[in-house]
């Protein structure tokens, strides 16, 4: 798996909900950090991609894209998502 940062997932998370949540603060549910979803470590491979938190490794978010089709996202590690009105 490749060590990205949360920018790669730019492009996928808008495809999937429509903006660019990688501009979004997120809070970890295991250390409680704040911190934009473009700062956390992203590790990618042909099935998708395992999001973790910068401080304490937590996975906050998982995106599985799967043959037929469908994507699956994961919100496992987030207990707070930033969303800004337009």
């Amino acid at each position: 798996m490749a060590l990205l940062d949360g920018n790669a997932l730019a492009g996928r998370l808008d495809d999937l909900l429509g903006w660019d949540a990688t501009a979004s603060e997120v809070r970890c549910t295991q250390c409680g950090l704040n911190d934009l979803l473009a700062t956390a470590a992203v590790y990618a491979s042909a099935m998708g991609s395992v999001v973790r938190c910068r401080a304490c490794d937590a996975v906050l978010l998982t995106v599985v894209d799967a043959p037929d089709g469908r994507s699956w996202l994961g919100m496992p590690g987030l207990t707070a998502v930033e969303l800004r009105r337009r």
